[in-house]
């Protein structure tokens, strides 16, 4: 009996494992046939492979100052040298190794500021469709006050206030951006927990906090990740708007946004100290664009295509 018990068991692991590889697969599957998802999956998997090896791709120390060799041109251009695959800045910093490590600023902030957004509007969105009645009610208001601020505004008055800084930059990012977490999961909350099998667990008396967490967050997910995705993008670019303004990562530390706000004023006459951190970030944000889009048509039923 013993031993059938263990032949059983081995049975049914190796049979989840069997199935979780073949749904691997479809995904892969489904995603090569996407140019859109592929293409987008490609970008990012570069941008992020740049920012794991930056150590290795940068050519030379970001944060160096050389004034002897301030704004050379890109090395195909007359003037380039091989040294300094980019060019450099108005200081003589070489712009390629500023592009590389900018990269790890953009992804930190990006995937921080979203994972702290998502964590507080799942939490309110939940219990706001679960309970409704006055905490519902309270939640809304709530979110509609914050939706009545101007967020670029607001972040710019709290980042003055407590000052620039990553870790603090992911936070005001954070609390300025669950809105919109908390609205589509209150509203897919709604809608899933008047299914059967949602209320044949409140009929046999499961908690609260069990049905939450165990039947209806699953079944919400895939809205959480969908707008999760695109939130990354939108993040990326307010990153760069508020190291723009001089509100975001503090020298000298690489920001892409900061990079851009140097090379404004040189626009006329040395074009590649914006215009590459310029490429970066458009290339970054397409490819979550691009991946959001495909995990949509995927997540989404109503979108989704025959194979």
């Amino acid at each position: 009996m013993a031993i059938s018990a263990q032949t059983e068991a081995g049975g049914v692991s190796t049979g989840e494992g069997r199935n979780k590889a073949r749904g691997a697969r479809r995904w892969l599957r489904l995603l090569l046939k996407s140019k859109t998802g592929t293409v987008g999956l490609l970008l990012v998997l570069m941008v992020i492979l740049i920012a794991l090896l930056a150590p290795v791709l940068a050519t030379q120390d970001p944060a160096k100052i050389n004034a002897s060799q301030r704004l050379l041109p890109p090395m195909w251009l007359e003037r380039g040298t091989a040294d300094h695959l980019l060019g450099t800045d108005n200081l003589g910093r070489d712009i390629w190794s500023r592009i590389v490590y900018g990269s790890r600023v953009s992804i930190i902030v990006g995937l921080g500021a979203v994972v702290v957004s998502g964590a507080i509007g799942a939490v309110l969105g939940l219990l706001a469709g679960f309970y409704r009645r006055w905490i519902d009610i309270v939640i809304m208001r709530v979110a509609d006050s914050f939706l009545a601020i101007p967020t670029i505004l607001f972040m710019l008055v709290v980042l003055a206030v407590l000052g620039p800084g990553l870790g603090t930059l992911i936070f005001v990012i954070g609390i300025t951006n669950w809105v919109s977490y908390a609205r589509v999961v209150r509203a897919e909350v709604l809608s899933v927990k008047e299914r059967d099998f949602v209320r044949a667990a409140k009929a046999v008396g499961a908690k609260d906090a069990r049905i939450i967490f165990t039947h209806i967050l699953p079944n919400v997910m895939s809205s959480f990740i969908v707008i999760s995705t695109m939130n990354v993008a939108t993040t990326i670019i307010l990153e760069a708007s508020l190291s723009f303004l001089g509100l975001g990562i503090k020298p000298p530390a690489v920001s892409w946004g900061g990079m851009l706000s140097d090379g404004r004023q040189y626009l006329a006459t040395s074009w590649w100290v914006a215009t590459f951190p310029g490429l970066a970030i458009t290339i970054t944000v397409l490819g979550v664009i691009f991946l959001g889009d495909w995990l949509r048509d995927m997540l989404d039923p109503r979108l989704k295509t025959k194979e």
